[in-house]
């Protein structure tokens, strides 16, 4: 079985396709495999896995954490979502950028989003589970987020009146994490 590439998104963001085997019994794939991973560039460490659970509508993010770096490669298990990755590395051409992708059950595809980018989601079906491989251990210390309608960084989220945290909602601006200290933890070239 092949995982493949399908694309890549702002140097750096990749998203994966796996080779499925369907018959009418059901299918079956292989979600990762650490020579494969290893073979396309990609990293095949990993040391936690995350699942979430969200209705309609609701967007998470766009969250990054900055110590450890934590690298996520997400995937839907359950529904639909629009996965979604921003550049936050400083010093990076693509600082600021986004990408934005729809996730479901059915098509598969998964998104490598490395550390430097912030990561969110927004559910598009009545539920959806995303699942995470992280290449760092969860620090609540070390970890941040940027607001989702930071309009210095223009997503157009697929949604209307979404639901979001209070912690989300008063996340800071692109510009506030850019003169924070911590953002020289996640500078472009530093292999963060």
């Amino acid at each position: 079985m092949q995982m493949r590439i399908e694309s890549r998104q702002l140097g750096d963001v990749a998203v994966l396709v796996p080779e499925v085997f369907e018959d009418e019994r059901g299918f079956f794939m292989e979600t990762f495999r650490a020579d494969q991973f290893k073979e396309l560039g990609l990293p095949w460490e990993y040391v936690q896995d995350n699942h979430s659970r969200s209705q309609k509508g609701v967007i998470r993010g766009l969250h990054f954490q900055y110590d450890p770096p934590m690298g996520k490669l997400m995937r839907v298990t359950y529904g639909a979502a629009y996965l979604m990755a921003v550049d936050i590395r400083k010093g990076s051409p693509t600082f600021g950028k986004w990408f934005g992708i729809q996730v479901s059950a059915q098509n598969k595809k998964q998104v490598w989003a490395p550390a430097g980018f912030a990561r969110g989601l927004c559910v598009l079906s009545d539920f959806a589970e995303v699942q995470y491989k992280c290449t760092g251990i969860y620090n609540n210390k070390g970890e941040s987020g940027v607001r989702w309608d930071d309009p210095q960084i223009g997503i157009s989220w697929p949604v209307r009146d979404p639901v979001i945290s209070e912690k989300d909602r008063n996340a800071q601006t692109l510009a506030q994490w850019l003169a924070s200290p911590e953002s020289d933890k996640l500078r472009y070239g530093t292999g963060a």
